[in-house]
């Protein structure tokens, strides 16, 4: 049973950085410039990912097919800090008090959206993937929030900035915010199917766009001299102990499947993208992130099918 999961999940796995290795290999032959990712990046996080989240939750979401809708962000918040909390111990074998701060935000943040949209896409039947993709827009709402106030905060050399509360309402939060409002007022029904279709094709981009940018980001890490002591317990921590213990949770707290897949999702992604661009724009010396995220996704090749393959056989009903 666990082959055969390996198998599908491992197939998934792959065409999904096949996308991704699109847009690396763009960016490496300079068909993709710095500006047109920048585009394309914008592009994605501004228009058609917030078009995506309303199209889903427009047509498939209400409260009373969804009451517990509000755990959905609390538990990315809790996912955090549980991956907060465990860099945090590992952080005592790094030295270097800025390399500490790299390494709990890589352990931290995962590469929440895009890789677990595309995951989603590929292993699921389309009635459970748009189940699956509410529960996901619902867990961005509070990673969203929680990543661009504390994660940007956390590693930042300034601390004694004044803290910007616009910058966590970025277009995805907002989207959602809006969406569940027009939901609760009874607005989807006002909504013409003329409108939806072209809405919907857009908000469909999301997904090899989302993979290409992923891909155009890596191609623009700089490695430098590798840390190999750091990204082998980035792996341990991040990449293994992580879903491991959601592997255990489930074992003594069942949870239903798909919130369970998504939960296992999250906890075995590579760290975020995101934190490359946050550091970045703070123009802060890339000790490790560029180093985490590079190998964390290439490792995430074989430690991602393994995991899921490992839910997937203990706990998805066949």
């Amino acid at each position: 049973m666990f082959l055969e999961s390996f198998k599908v999940t491992g197939l998934a796995v792959t065409q999904i950085f096949i996308l991704a290795a699109i847009g690396y290999i763009l960016v490496k032959r300079n068909i993709l410039g710095e500006a047109c990712l920048d585009t394309l990046s914008r592009l994605t996080i501004e228009i058609t990912l917030p078009i995506l989240i309303f199209c889903q939750l427009i047509k498939d979401f209400s409260f009373t097919l969804f009451p517990n809708w509000w755990i959905f962000p609390l538990i990315s918040v809790l996912i955090t800090a549980l991956g907060l909390v465990i860099g945090k111990v590992f952080s005592v074998f790094i030295r270097g008090e800025e390399h500490k701060v790299q390494f709990m935000g890589l352990a931290a943040f995962q590469n929440s959206g895009y890789l677990p949209l595309a995951l989603v896409a590929a292993l699921l039947p389309q009635d459970k993937a748009g189940t699956t993709f509410i529960y996901l827009f619902l867990f961005l709402l509070g990673f969203n929030l929680v990543m661009f106030s504390f994660g940007a905060r956390m590693l930042e050399s300034n601390k004694s900035r004044k803290f910007d509360l616009l910058s966590l309402f970025s277009p995805p939060v907002v989207a959602t915010l809006g969406t569940l409002f027009l939901v609760f007022i009874g607005a989807p029904k006002l909504v013409p199917e003329f409108i939806y279709r072209p809405l919907k094709l857009v908000g469909e981009c999301t997904l090899p766009l989302a993979m290409i940018v992923v891909g155009g980001n890596l191609a623009q890490i700089h490695l430098g001299r590798i840390n190999f002591k750091a990204i082998a317990l980035l792996v341990l921590a991040k990449l293994i102990l992580l879903p491991a213990f959601g592997l255990l949770f489930f074992r003594q707290f069942p949870v239903p499947e798909l919130i369970g897949l998504l939960i296992i999702i999250e906890l075995a992604a590579p760290s975020a993208t995101l934190l490359s661009v946050i550091n970045r724009l703070q123009k802060k010396e890339d000790l490790l992130i560029g180093q985490g995220i590079f190998f964390g996704h290439l490792i995430s090749l074989v430690t991602l099918p393994v995991f899921l393959s490992l839910y997937f056989s203990a706990y998805m009903v066949k």
